[in-house]
């Protein structure tokens, strides 16, 4: 089962910036617990059709993805989006069991981790974002936290229209 607590061991910066992640990353892998296969693809929202549960994790690890690899570490953008199609990943997402997306978030999740473990907060991205602004590692883990909750959000209401799960 995932861990869900949002105290942080220690009381530093850092800590306190990655147990908030890891909480939110353990919240959206928790709203996904017993879901079944169809309901994962399940598209309700008429005006957000590429919104699925599957959609949103999917999204969530490429979210992460862009951030620390391309962003921050400078890598070439591999994502699978495209100019023509700039939502591929949660297009794609159905066409993969939820619990292999889950496996994937969390391994990707587990590598940014130690990137994060071993880097200043300080430390500037190498690429640039809106107005040629470098942000530093602490604005990244503070982004992916917000973006994060606000999809488990999105989460929590596609499950319960889905199958009248709720929870926190």
């Amino acid at each position: 089962m995932y861990r869900i607590d949002d105290t942080p061991p220690a009381w530093d910066e850092r800590t306190q910036l990655t147990t908030f992640l890891d909480y939110a990353r353990d919240t959206a892998r928790a709203k996904c617990d017993g879901i079944s296969p169809e309901n994962a693809r399940t598209s309700l929202l008429p005006g957000s059709p590429l919104m699925t549960v599957s959609g949103l994790v999917n999204h969530l690890r490429w979210v992460e993805y862009y951030w620390f690899q391309v962003v921050f570490l400078g890598e070439e953008d591999r994502g699978p989006w495209t100019d023509d199609d700039p939502d591929r990943e949660m297009r794609v997402a159905v066409d993969f069991p939820l619990p292999q997306l889950l496996d994937e978030y969390a391994e990707q999740s587990s590598r940014y981790r130690e990137l994060v473990a071993g880097t200043a907060l300080d430390e500037r991205a190498r690429r640039t974002v809106r107005d040629g602004l470098h942000v530093d590692l602490r604005w990244i883990l503070l982004h992916l936290t917000e973006e994060t909750a606000r999809h488990n959000g999105h989460l929590d209401i596609l499950r319960e229209m889905l199958d009248g799960t709720t929870g926190d």
